[in-house]
């Protein structure tokens, strides 16, 4: 893996990810993949499709089962406990696609995001946290989920993973399927998060736009990780510039 330059990593280390592999049958999606989240950061995961971005992600989230290495979060090995023992320590993953319930109301598929018995008693207290970060879900609170516009729907998604109260918060695309004129408001919305204290790992298929957002990154390729450095400087990265940037 090559580094672009030396930096200093800031706040506490979160999460680790040490020489996973990962597989679907015989098939290898990940080979020894290793990255570092620090606290408050947003990190980027960078790649084509297929790269194996989503499979990281999941097996963090412990959809996926790794087949050798590690991940730890907070200092805790992670890697083989239940989905929703890790969404109880802090992690929340917003699928790409949003999955929504969308024969559900808005206020009850937010509600569904407070899955612990410690979110549940505070969800009246988080509920008015997400409306005030999006205004326009609390208007639509006894509307079904699938007559919210794309944008709508996406605010949804997030609220809905911001309803567990995360210390983590892992985006797959969130601007899939959105107009262009949404995509500066969905990273308006994930720069804010950080502000607020909440560590970010980002996919997102505007490589532009996610580097410039970034503190730091990493470049996937076929299942390994083959780059990383800060965000602004992988902007200025050839490689970068021609795989991902068309420059």
């Amino acid at each position: 893996m090559r580094k672009l330059s030396r930096y200093t990593l800031g706040g506490r280390l979160m999460l680790e990810v040490s020489n996973l592999d990962v597989f679907y049958g015989k098939s290898q999606a990940l080979r020894d993949v290793s990255l570092r989240v620090n606290e408050r950061e947003i990190v980027a995961l960078v790649g084509a499709n297929g790269a194996g971005k989503t499979t990281l992600l999941n097996t963090i989230s412990g959809l996926l089962r790794p087949a050798s290495g590690s991940v730890e979060f907070l200092g805790q090995s992670i890697d083989r406990l239940a989905p929703h023992i890790i969404m109880q320590l802090g992690i929340s993953q917003i699928p790409e696609g949003r999955k929504l319930f969308t024969d559900m109301t808005v206020r009850e598929n937010l509600e569904l995001g407070a899955y612990t018995s410690a979110t549940w008693k505070r969800r009246k207290e988080i509920l008015e946290q997400i409306y005030q970060l999006f205004p326009i879900l609390k208007e639509r609170g006894r509307q079904l989920a699938s007559k919210l516009s794309g944008g709508e729907g996406q605010m949804l998604a997030i609220g809905r993973g911001l309803m567990s109260n995360p210390k983590l918060c892992m985006f797959d695309e969130p601007s899939y399927g959105l107009a262009p004129k949404l995509l500066a408001e969905v990273f308006g919305v994930i720069k804010h998060l950080q502000e607020q204290g909440i560590t970010i790992l980002l996919i997102e298929q505007n490589v532009r736009t996610t580097l410039e957002v970034a503190d730091r990154a990493y470049v996937l390729e076929n299942g390994q990780i083959v780059l990383e450095g800060k965000g602004k400087d992988l902007l200025q990265d050839d490689m970068v510039r021609k795989a991902y940037l068309g420059l």
